[in-house]
């Protein structure tokens, strides 16, 4: 099979599988069903470890216009991306057979699951703004029913809600878009696109639209102020889609405001601006605001949603110091967040799984019911503070000390301030649970559950396990990101 090919593969199995299961109904069976998207999922694992062992390469797919190409790009970042979105899939995958049981039409579920999974991917492989815009708009649109899948009034809200944010945010990233094609190149490269003679002649035309598809690509990510969103879809989501919302899907975000600021319109032209200011600035209100909603916040999956405003703004902070650690610690903590988030929202869902209990007073005693779902949940909550030796301390240490490097005057140290008060309020809003979970007051009446199922076990203890991995074994991935970095700087 060619590199084009296998490249073409990874992003049309998933969908065709997907549409594939929609139209058999022989499928709908749930033995047939768990075996079906196992299976797809596992064939998908090995085509994208397949297109990891290929160079690196570039492929106009179609060509439009002299300047309008689809373009697919296999590249060191694109890898990383790839690697976290597969195996994700897979994992939660197997958590949601065992508690979509006993949801409406898990057939439907898994069939935009896995439709979902085929966007992402062409988006991790986008070779150009072009692409990346089709890819980021078509993923949006197939995790939609992922959000109503339940089809209550709240569900319905919520999923519309997300719709109009992210067509909001797609509208605003399409600006930077057309200011790229007339001033620029919508071609991806190392560093940036753009010569010193354009951004000396352009350059305020071109920081506006720098600070567009920031803005409009980080509306995904939950950056303020349009993060409403999350607190909105994942309450009403199951477990299964709240953990690749949080844990996955908003990574897109990531990915696009990676692409547009590295390999678009370069750290030259925003660095020491007053888009770059903007950017931080937005960025530690989000971690703040987070924090602090999280910390007040009292239905559990709620609180994690705030959670998420809150972490994925450390990312969008790290990426905006426009240093090598910052740019380091944010992907290193897309990596860590996204194992540690899809962790704390599968336990979440266990436990409402088993109790129907949503809010995080009623949940007093629920450890010596459920242990092995709130032995994982903690240490995925210290995993989150930052607590060594977890892939969480690691991904932090090195945001602190991209700011540090950054040589912005006070915000080098405000931002560190910032991300220590979070760390403080993360502690108290998740290990609180635990506390709660493990220590019964006298006041309080314990709650009552049957133990979760394997899977659901599994699957925890497994996030649980990679979580502290990534933080002992964490050499090889800082290494590979120092190159990225290298190419970047």
């Amino acid at each position: 099979m060619g590199t084009h090919l296998k490249m073409a593969a990874c992003i049309l199995f998933p969908l065709i599988a997907g549409l594939w299961l929609m139209l058999q109904k022989t499928l709908h069976d749930a033995r047939k069903l768990k075996y079906y998207v196992c299976l797809v999922l596992l064939i998908n694992i090995i085509l994208t470890g397949c297109l990891m062992l290929l160079p690196d390469t570039s492929w106009i797919v179609w060509k439009l216009t002299d300047k309008l190409n689809i373009v697919l790009r296999l590249d060191s970042l694109s890898r990383i991306f790839l690697i976290l979105v597969s195996v994700i899939w897979l994992v939660v995958s197997y958590y949601a057979h065992e508690y979509m049981e006993h949801e409406d039409d898990p057939a439907r579920f898994f069939a935009f699951y896995l439709m979902t999974l085929s966007g992402l991917t062409g988006l991790c492989l986008a070779g150009n703004f072009m692409t990346l815009y089709l890819f980021f708009e078509a993923m949006s649109l197939l995790s939609v029913p992922l959000v109503l899948h339940t089809m209550s009034k709240k569900a319905i809200a919520a999923a519309l809600k997300y719709l109009i944010y992210s067509i909001a945010g797609a509208s605003l990233a399409l600006i930077g878009f057309f200011i790229m094609l007339y001033y620029g190149s919508i071609e991806f490269a190392a560093g940036g696109t753009l010569s010193p003679e354009v951004i000396a002649a352009h350059q305020n035309i071109l920081l506006a639209g720098a600070m567009f598809t920031i803005v409009g690509f980080g509306t995904k990510a939950g950056i303020f102020p349009m993060h409403s969103w999350l607190p909105a879809a994942h309450p009403v989501a199951p477990a299964p889609a709240s953990a690749v919302l949080s844990g996955v899907i908003t990574k897109a975000g990531i990915l696009a405001v990676i692409r547009v600021v590295y390999y678009q319109f370069g750290v030259t032209l925003i660095k020491g601006s007053w888009v770059q200011y903007v950017w931080i600035a937005l960025s530690l209100i989000s971690v703040l605001m987070g924090s602090t909603l999280a910390y007040k916040e009292q239905v559990l999956k709620k609180r994690l949603a705030y959670s998420s405003v809150s972490q994925l703004g450390y990312i969008l902070f790290g990426l905006a110091t426009l240093t090598p650690a910052g740019f380091i610690g944010a992907v290193m903590h897309v990596v860590c967040h996204s194992v540690i988030k899809n962790g704390l929202f599968l336990g979440a869902g266990a436990v409402i799984h088993q109790t129907h209990k949503t809010k995080v007073s009623e949940l007093a005693g629920i450890g010596k019911r459920m242990p092995v779902t709130m032995v994982c949940f903690t240490i995925c909550a210290l995993a989150l503070v930052g607590i060594p030796p977890t892939g969480g301390f690691v991904s932090k240490w090195n945001l602190i000390s991209g700011s540090l490097e950054s040589g912005l005057g006070f915000i080098s140290w405000l931002g560190p301030v910032v991300l220590l008060v979070s760390a403080i309020l993360t502690a108290g809003y998740l290990l609180g649970i635990s506390v709660k979970a493990f220590i019964i007051g006298k006041d309080q009446e314990e709650v009552t559950a049957e133990p979760e199922g394997t899977m659901m076990k599994d699957t925890q203890i497994l996030l649980a396990f990679m979580a502290v991995v990534l933080g002992i074994c964490a050499g090889p991935l800082i290494s590979y990101l120092n190159t990225i970095a290298g190419g970047l700087f």
